[in-house]
C-alpha cells in the first residue's frame, strides 16, 4: 500500500486501508471483508460504531462540538468527570482532569508526582509502554524503536524487573531489585513516583504479581511515594473488570485511562486523590482541545453501556472461547511455536516460540500476513514482539468471535514448525 505524504516514521502493520466498520467487523476499500482482533489497539472494547455512541456523538454534534474549558466550561466535561467519580472503584472521592491521549495523561500524571512530592526522580519497569512523547519515552521498558537515537530523554527515570506468573519474575526478585535500587542507585525520599501497568499491554498482556503489587502499595506508602496505575489498555472492561488494578487488591493514588473511553473520539483523564490533583497552582493542569464536548458525549454513553453486569458477561464469554480455542491448537501438537497464553479475562496474548526453522517473531509475524489473507486483523506485542495480543472488541458476536479464532487457526496451519 502506498502512503504518500505519510511519514514513512510510522510503522503501518496492515497494508490496506479500512472504509467502515460495524461492531468486530471492517471492510477495506476494495470491499474486502475483515474480522478485527486489533480494536484500533485496545481504543474499540465497544466495537466500531456502537449504537449509543453513535447517537450520543450525533446528538452532541448538532448542539456544541467544542468549548475550551479552561476558558469557558461546558455541561459534558463536569458530567463525565462525575462519572468517572461513581465509574472509578476506589474508596476516595476523586479529582480529575481530562486529556487528548494517555500519553498526555501520562505527562501530566509526572507533573502533578514532581509538583506535589519536590522529588523528581521515578520507577518504571521493563517492558514497560506509557506513550511516545518525550516524557513518556522514557517511562517505556524497551529502547527499540522508541527511544533509539535520541539521547538524553528527561528523568530520571529507573527499571525494574516486571513480576508476573507471565514474565517469569517473582516477587521476591523484584523486592530486591527494589531494595537494591533504594541502597546503591537512589535514595527512596528522592523518588516522586512509580509507575506500573497493572497489566502491560506493548509488554504482552502480562498481569502484574498481585503480591507483589501490595508490597508495592506499602513501600509508597512507607516512602511517601505516589503509585501511579496506567490501565490505558487495560482500563474500561478489558479484563471484566472496570479497571485492571481490582484484580491486584490495591488502589492507585493517580491513575491513568484513555482508549477505549470514548470508544474511538481522543480522550484520555488522569484522575486520583483530590489532595494530589489539586496541589497544584490554579493553571498549572489544562489543554485547549481536552475534554471536547463530543469526546465526552461519547465517554459518557460509554461509561452508561459499561455496566459491571454487562464486562463481566462479556469478558467470560470471550476468555471461554479464545482460551478453549488456544487449549484445542496445543492439544493438536501440530503448531509447536505456540507458547504459553498470558493475560487475564478477555485481555489475552499467547507467546510464539522459536523452532528449528524460525523465530518466535518471525512465526508471528507470518502469521499477521496469513491471518489477513483469511480474513482477520492481529497485532503484535512483547518486547521481542513475539506475543500475539488478541483485542477483539468486547461485544463481539459468539459467532463471529468462532468465525475469527477459525481464521487464525487456518493461518497457523500456514506456519512452519
Amino acid at each position: 500500500m502506498d502512503l504518500p505524504h505519510v511519514s514513512a516514521a510510522l510503522g503501518v502493520i496492515h497494508p490496506i486501508c479500512v472504509a467502515r466498520g460495524r461492531n468486530a467487523e471492517v471492510w477495506d476499500e476494495a470491499g474486502q471483508r475483515y474480522i478485527d482482533f486489533i480494536g484500533g489497539i485496545g481504543v474499540l472494547n465497544l466495537g466500531h460504531c456502537h449504537p449509543a455512541v453513535v447517537d450520543a456523538v450525533h446528538s452532541q454534534v448538532g448542539t456544541l462540538m467544542h468549548s475550551a474549558f479552561n476558558a469557558v466550561p461546558h455541561r459534558g466535561y463536569l458530567e463525565v468527570v462525575e462519572a468517572l467519580n461513581q465509574f472509578v472503584p476506589v474508596s476516595y472521592p476523586l479529582s480529575c482532569m481530562l486529556t487528548n491521549s494517555g500519553a498526555e495523561a501520562t505527562e501530566n500524571a509526572l507533573k502533578v508526582a514532581r509538583g506535589v512530592t519536590g522529588r523528581q526522580a521515578v520507577i518504571a519497569f521493563d517492558d514497560a509502554f506509557h506513550g511516545r512523547t518525550l516524557a513518556a519515552l522514557n517511562l517505556n521498558g524497551k529502547v527499540k524503536p522508541y527511544k533509539s537515537g535520541l539521547g538524553a530523554l528527561p528523568g530520571p527515570v529507573y527499571h525494574l524487573p516486571f513480576p508476573s506468573r507471565d514474565s517469569g519474575v517473582t516477587a521476591e526478585q523484584a523486592l530486591t531489585a527494589l531494595e537494591r535500587l533504594f541502597e546503591v542507585e537512589i535514595p527512596a525520599d528522592e523518588v516522586a513516583s512509580i509507575i506500573v501497568e497493572p497489566i502491560q499491554g506493548e509488554g504482552g498482556f502480562r498481569l502484574l504479581c498481585p503480591q507483589f503489587a501490595k508490597a508495592l502499595r506499602g513501600v509508597c506508602d512507607k516512602q511517601n511515594i505516589l503509585l501511579i496505575c496506567d490501565e490505558i489498555q487495560s482500563g474500561f472492561g478489558r479484563t471484566g473488570q472496570r479497571f485492571g488494578f481490582t484484580h491486584l487488591g490495591i488502589e492507585p493514588d493517580l491513575l491513568l485511562m484513555g482508549k477505549s473511553m470514548a470508544a474511538g473520539l481522543p480522550l484520555a483523564a488522569l484522575v486520583g486523590r483530590s489532595e494530589l490533583m489539586d496541589a497544584l497552582p490554579k493553571g498549572a493542569l489544562g489543554g485547549t482541545y481536552s475534554g471536547n464536548a463530543v469526546a465526552c458525549a461519547a465517554a459518557l454513553a460509554v461509561m452508561d453501556v459499561m455496566q459491571e453486569e454487562a464486562l463481566t458477561a462479556w469478558s467470560n464469554a470471550q476468555e471461554a472461547a479464545i482460551v478453549s480455542a488456544y487449549q484445542r491448537w496445543q492439544a493438536s501438537e501440530r503448531f509447536p511455536m505456540l507458547g504459553a497464553m498470558t493475560g487475564i479475562g478477555a485481555m489475552r496474548g499467547i507467546v510464539f516460540e522459536d523452532t528449528d526453522n524460525a523465530t518466535g517473531a518471525e512465526h508471528l509475524a507470518n502469521l499477521l500476513v496469513a491471518g489477513r489473507d483469511a480474513g482477520v486483523l492481529l497485532m503484535p506485542s512483547g518486547r521481542k514482539r513475539n506475543v500475539l495480543r488478541l483485542l477483539p472488541p468486547l461485544t463481539t458476536e459468539p459467532d463471529i468471535m468462532a468465525e475469527g479464532l477459525g481464521l487464525i487457526e487456518q493461518a497457523l496451519e500456514t506456519l512452519k514448525a
